[in-house]
């Protein structure tokens, strides 16, 4: 019985361990172009009450708000703390990892997937990547040039019938459905990557790099050149890049505009 007792006592202590190892400052919630201050107030609430802090807000129509404070209901602290940005660049530069939300499905874009796909597929990614979870205005949802800076879309598996989620409901599923995946016992799974990943920052830079390139040699007006960067984005979002490979592909994109300009 004593032994029995020590084992369980040392199952528990080694749950106990792996659920603190659980680390929520990983991820962000990114609100695009929210409409109204009480969203903002109500997601604030809702990420909180999902163990979540760090919200980021890119041109709210209206904030700070009394009603964003009244609807947070004891989240006033979240607000406190919240980012304003006016680019989605500047809200994504850090994160090494973006996830759109949206309930339609786009011609060209990334793979659509369930919440509850993507949140068991980040038990491993949350332990070496930021992660950025990405949700649009109120009305409209996430632009086309919110959604490609994405490298996954997700969406609720809700009413095909009636798919309409309020912004602040949309947030807590989605929240909810990553702590119960980051919460199992079998959550603590180390990344062996020991490598540095590239930032969104990073990464958009090399896709601007490239778009210049592509235009200086006259490829861009050869085919639809909104397009082509787009399908481009989409070839490389599909991939971890790290940021030795990056620093690779500029330093040949950098030798080919000198070999041009040498030849002009």
């Amino acid at each position: 019985m004593v032994k029995l007792h020590l084992y369980l006592s040392q199952v528990i202590l080694q749950r106990n361990l792996m659920s603190s190892k659980i680390n929520y400052d990983q991820f962000k919630i990114v609100l695009c172009r929210t409409s109204h201050p009480g969203n903002i107030g109500s997601t604030a609430r809702a990420i909180k009450t999902m163990g979540f802090s760090h919200l980021t807000l890119v041109n709210p129509k209206q904030f700070p708000h009394a009603e964003a404070n009244a609807l947070a209901a004891g989240a006033e602290d979240i607000l406190a703390n919240a980012t304003i940005v006016s680019t989605i660049e500047d809200a994504l530069k850090d994160s090494h990892l973006i996830i759109g939300f949206t309930a339609r499905q786009r011609e060209l874009s990334q793979e659509h997937k369930n919440i509850r796909e993507i949140a068991s597929e980040l038990k491993s990614e949350s332990h070496s990547k930021k992660i950025a979870l990405l949700f649009g205005n109120e009305t409209n949802g996430l632009s086309n040039d919110e959604v490609k800076h994405c490298h996954m879309l997700g969406y609720i598996n809700s009413n095909t019938k009636y798919s309409s989620l309020n912004l602040a409901q949309a947030v807590q599923i989605i929240c909810y459905e990553i702590r119960m995946q980051l919460s199992e016992d079998n959550a603590i799974i180390q990344s062996s990557k020991e490598n540095e990943l590239v930032t969104h920052e990073v990464q958009n830079g090399f896709y601007l790099h490239l778009e210049r390139l592509l235009t200086e040699i006259g490829f861009l007006k050869k085919i639809q050149g909104e397009r082509l960067m787009q399908r481009l984005r989409l070839l490389f979002n599909r991939t971890t890049m790290e940021k030795d490979e990056v620093n690779i592909l500029r330093g040949i994109l950098t030798d080919i505009q000198k070999k041009i300009k040498d030849k002009t």
